[in-house]
């Protein structure tokens, strides 16, 4: 029996490339990713409660297009806070406080094997899918074109690099109308760089890794 053949993730997953904070999709639409900041609804009073969600309805229904909303809950490595208590550890002269420290840390440590502390990030996904033009056929173009083409190949329209600016333009229209109206319900919306873009897939991709303390979760503290 033929032994089947192991996928790579860069052929299960339907991206091309990521440029610039873009996605690029296999089929040539484009992709920006928001991480937006949260609001604590239970605290909110009643005329509060109202108010945002009726902002939030507005703002759905101004939206010529679908975005998507994505909930990404992650585990938080605490190595980090356990390695200053470590140098702090070193540098305490009282054997006192040294034990003290050291109880501190285990107790810490097996909290957090008990009790993983998980944190809550919020993005939503703005598209933009370019018209694509099928191309015609030899016969075809000779005949469109014959009688107008001059010696030599027929220069394209707009290069691939212009018409990559052109997609991006249009989807930063959407990013813009997007964050504006995420802001008027109180929400701080901003997009991904493309380090922070790869992270974030990487971290989807890789969920049983324990996850280290990225640039996606100190921008969201910002």
């Amino acid at each position: 029996m033929a032994k089947e053949k192991s996928l790579a993730t860069q052929e299960i997953i339907n991206i091309d490339r990521i440029e610039g904070g873009v996605i690029v999709l296999k089929n040539g639409s484009f992709r920006k990713i928001l991480l937006v900041s949260g609001i604590n609804f239970d605290l909110k009073s009643e005329e509060e409660r109202n108010l945002i969600i009726f902002s939030y309805q507005e703002f759905l229904n101004s939206l010529s297009f679908s975005i998507q909303e994505i909930i990404h809950s992650r585990k938080i490595n605490i190595d980090g806070y356990l390695n200053q208590l470590k140098k702090l550890h070193k540098k305490e002269s009282s054997s006192l406080l040294k034990n003290i420290i050291v109880d501190y840390q285990d107790f810490v440590k097996e909290f957090v094997e008990r009790n993983p502390i998980m944190s809550k990030t919020f993005f939503v996904v703005v598209p933009y899918d370019p018209i694509f033009i099928p191309k015609l056929g030899k016969r075809v173009v000779k005949g469109l074109f014959g009688l107008f083409r001059k010696k030599g190949a027929m220069k394209e329209d707009k290069s691939k690099d212009g018409q990559f600016e052109e997609n991006k333009r249009q989807l930063d229209l959407r990013v813009d109308q997007v964050t504006a109206g995420l802001n008027r319900v109180g929400l701080r919306a901003v997009p991904l760089s493309e380090d922070e873009v790869i992270e974030l897939f990487y971290n989807f991709y890789n969920p049983a890794l324990v996850e280290k303390k990225g640039i996606i979760v100190q921008r969201n503290n910002e």
